[in-house]
């Protein structure tokens, strides 16, 4: 853990030159890409990429291609003192602070980047634009921090999907490692959006979880139709007067389609507005095949 926070470097230049130097000394580098106002969860990457490696960046780094028409984007949450302490205290050396001009420099990006048959649905079908900004801005951080060992939560499941076809599809040197979602004592996942929420909000904000359960228990009981178990998520959201659902699915974790009989492996797949307040939450679950008769 560095011993007086991390270093704070705000640009690409300077960035590549650190990392440079590290690399020839042998260092294996972890990369946890954010965008601020940090939490817990993102702390548990931090901590998971200085655990595993030699050094640790950190990006902080609201990404306008992300945000669609109308979305967050000049309200989202900014505290950069408050960020560079959370990060100094889950191990992180290099905290990348750039600004939009640096990361973009001729002004609108003429280059995207999509990964097709994993954007279209689910986020992507509310948030059109938002898979190619993600994608983009990625790459584009790969391409800046090099070869290493990236750290993202598998509460952005369909993201975490995303960007692993397209490390893969594109052939960059970067090993993607998922890691858990981290929740609230409630059952709520952690997220940066969740300061929005007013306290009647926030309470009613833990039915995402509890439909997510209702899904599970769904599946364990027997159901192995996908809308048998959307339904049911569906009816505990449906009865959160605070709660609108934008979709609730059960599907495979890696193409994201619902099959027509579920496999042994599923992925729960929700999100809902409450208020404003547009949050997502996931959930995985394994099927037991079951036992030959007079097996022990």
């Amino acid at each position: 853990m560095p011993e007086h926070g991390p270093t704070i470097v705000t640009t690409i230049t300077g960035l590549r030159a650190d990392l440079g130097e590290r690399r020839r000394s042998g260092q294996q580098i972890g990369f946890v890409p954010t965008m601020g106002y940090l939490h817990d969860g993102h702390g548990s990457l931090m901590r998971a990429a200085a655990d595993d490696n030699d050094a640790t960046v950190a990006s902080i780094f609201v990404n306008p291609l992300q945000f669609g028409a109308g979305e967050d984007l000049d309200s989202y949450p900014r505290d950069l003192e408050r960020d560079a302490a959370v990060a100094a205290a889950n191990g992180v050396d290099l905290l990348f602070t750039p600004t939009v001009e640096e990361m973009y420099p001729k002004g609108p990006v003429l280059t995207s980047v999509t990964v097709a048959g994993l954007s279209e649905r689910w986020d992507g079908a509310s948030r059109p634009t938002h898979f190619a900004g993600v994608a983009t801005v990625v790459s584009k951080l790969f391409n800046i921090v090099g070869p290493c060992r990236a750290y993202f939560g598998e509460k952005d499941y369909q993201q975490l999907a995303v960007i692993r076809r397209m490390t893969a599809d594109l052939s960059i040197p970067v090993e993607v490692i998922g890691c858990p979602i981290v929740r609230e004592p409630d059952g709520l996942a952690m997220s940066s959006r969740n300061v929005y929420l007013d306290p009647a909000q926030r309470a009613a904000a833990t039915v995402l979880r509890r439909a997510l359960d209702a899904g599970e228990a769904a599946v364990a009981a027997g159901a192995s139709d996908p809308a048998d178990v959307d339904a049911s998520m569906a009816a505990v959201v449906g009865a959160e007067p605070l709660a609108e659902l934008d979709y609730a699915a059960a599907v495979d974790p890696d193409t994201l389609t619902q099959p027509e009989r579920l496999g042994p492996r599923v992925r729960l797949l929700i999100a809902a507005r409450v208020g404003a307040t547009r949050l997502i939450d996931n959930a995985g679950v394994e099927i037991e095949a079951p036992q030959p008769i007079g097996a022990s």
